[in-house]
């Protein structure tokens, strides 16, 4: 959510835009030095993101710290560690709560395929490149197994745990903004203390949101739920397995016609209520126009296709012509560049 090192971006040498990301897995059960270098490298470009509007909008360390332990507290004690690694600063303590962070938006279609015999919750993340950190972290913070594309440091953008459930944000299509948690906290809340869907949909009913999202989860069983969860209403938590970037109706009509919010949602509903769509049918969807975006000029280009298989502990992470195969029992680590251009996508 935050750009670093990491990237490039600019025009290549025939003019057309050109932007360059790392993804990394990282592998480390219990936090250590690899989060620790993790934070040291990105935390140059959090702390102004931030500070964007001016430190006194952001709460205190005791209100952050308050939060937490009031919404979330078996959270606190990992929490605490990771403060401890990042070096105990009050600024990045307050950051990485989460608690009423800076706003931010995101594009991002997910839909979930159920059957008897296997669940797929399916999704590509469309944000500017360079604002996304690209990194695949394996934890076991919790004595539960998580594997999550990460965000703000330890937030969760899309992940699974080892007890066969899957979850996947997208933005909410409203510009609202209020008290609450930025959205990758309470996934990354849900993966570590969560089992099943009801379990999850709990968590999302009460645990108060700072901006407007659709929150899909499933899990081995074949159920799924969609959680629209906002800081101004109630969330509305229904059996539906599409979600894009509006809620109910259309209230940002800008950004919904920028983003092709109800052509993705129609799309991808037509495939979930088709009897003949398969996992490989609908996976295959995702990598092709109107899901997969190519607008990377305006931030809302594809920027990664994930694919989770609660019930088989597996997932991948794809992009044209490549597929990083991960699960519980094999998780690799690696670094590779995936370069955006208007024109597709290239190692």
């Amino acid at each position: 959510m935050i750009t670093d090192g990491h990237h490039a971006a600019g025009p290549a040498l025939d003019g057309e835009l050109n932007k360059a990301l790392t993804f990394r897995t990282v592998h480390e059960p219990t936090a250590g030095p690899k989060w620790q270098s993790l934070f040291e490298y990105h935390w140059p470009a959090y702390r102004p993101w931030y500070l964007t509007e001016g430190e006194r909008e952001r709460p205190s360390y005791l209100e952050c710290y308050n939060a937490l332990r009031h919404h979330m507290p078996e959270l606190l004690g990992t929490y605490n560690t990771l403060c401890e690694l990042a070096g105990g600063g009050d600024l990045s303590s307050r950051l990485l709560s989460l608690y009423r962070p800076p706003p931010y938006i995101t594009g991002c279609s997910q839909a979930v395929l159920a059957s008897p015999q296997s669940t797929v919750l399916a999704r590509n993340y469309d944000y500017p490149p360079e604002l996304c950190e690209g990194t695949i972290l394996y934890t076991r913070w919790n004595q539960r197994q998580v594997i999550a594309m990460s965000d703000c440091l330890w937030g969760v953008l899309d992940g699974m745990n080892d007890a066969g459930l899957a979850v996947s944000l997208a933005f909410g299509g409203r510009k609202v903004v209020g008290e609450g948690f930025g959205a990758p906290i309470i996934l990354r809340y849900i993966l570590e203390f969560c089992a099943t869907v009801p379990e999850a949909a709990a968590v999302l009913k009460r645990v108060p949101t700072h901006m407007a999202y659709n929150i899909t989860v499933a899990d081995a069983a074949g159920r799924y739920v969609t959680a629209m969860i906002a800081p101004d209403r109630p969330a509305s938590i229904k059996r539906v397995a599409v979600a894009t970037n509006h809620q109910k109706k259309i209230e940002w009509y800008a950004h919904a016609l920028a983003s092709e919010t109800l052509i993705r949602e129609r799309q991808l509903s037509i495939l979930v209520d088709d009897d003949a769509t398969t996992d490989e049918r609908l996976i295959a969807a995702f990598s092709a126009p109107p899901l997969f975006r190519h607008d990377y000029r305006r931030g809302l280009g594809t920027v990664y296709t994930s694919v989770y298989r609660p019930n088989e502990g597996k997932t991948e992470f794809r992009w044209p012509g490549k597929v990083l195969s991960l699960g519980f029992d094999s998780f690799p680590e690696e670094q590779f560049t995936v370069h955006y251009a208007s024109r597709g996508l290239y190692g």
